[in-house]
């Protein structure tokens, strides 16, 4: 029983510190995103962008963000060309989500580029980290 309680609260302190470093990750973000500019970000606005349709004109293809990641970032995703199984994004379902800032500035490069053909502007990569961090 004894042993069953400190693996509990083990597991709680995990997650927990997880929750921060990805917060402390996700603020650092968006403090070098508005040093670069970008103005005040939106949860809102990063479940439009991250539902909206972008045109590709390479493939003649309408592509989103929930393309593969799904509507729902709790649950698993699937990439439209190879079919690979993709993580929940939520970092409520996958505590060690949004905690590498080298990961995250990766995958916007990308994944912005394979979605609009382009690299994301600061503004709308911090709009989609505040949408993100709020699952």
């Amino acid at each position: 029983m004894l042993s069953l309680r400190k693996l509990f609260i083990a597991v709680i302190g995990l997650n927990t510190s997880s929750a921060v470093l990805a917060s402390t990750t996700v603020e650092q973000l968006l403090q070098e995103y508005q040093a670069q500019g970008a103005s005040q970000f939106s949860t809102e606005s990063g479940k439009i962008f991250w539902n909206q349709k972008f045109y590709s004109s390479g493939t003649h293809q309408q592509r989103s963000c929930s393309s593969c990641h799904t509507a729902n970032l709790r649950q698993y995703g699937k990439h439209a060309t190879t079919g690979k199984e993709i993580k929940p994004l939520a970092p409520s379902v996958m505590s060690k989500r949004l905690t590498n800032p080298k990961k995250i500035r990766k995958w916007f490069r990308r994944n912005c580029i394979w979605t609009l053909g382009r690299e994301c502007t600061n503004q709308e990569k911090g709009n989609v980290l505040m949408y993100l961090k709020g699952l």
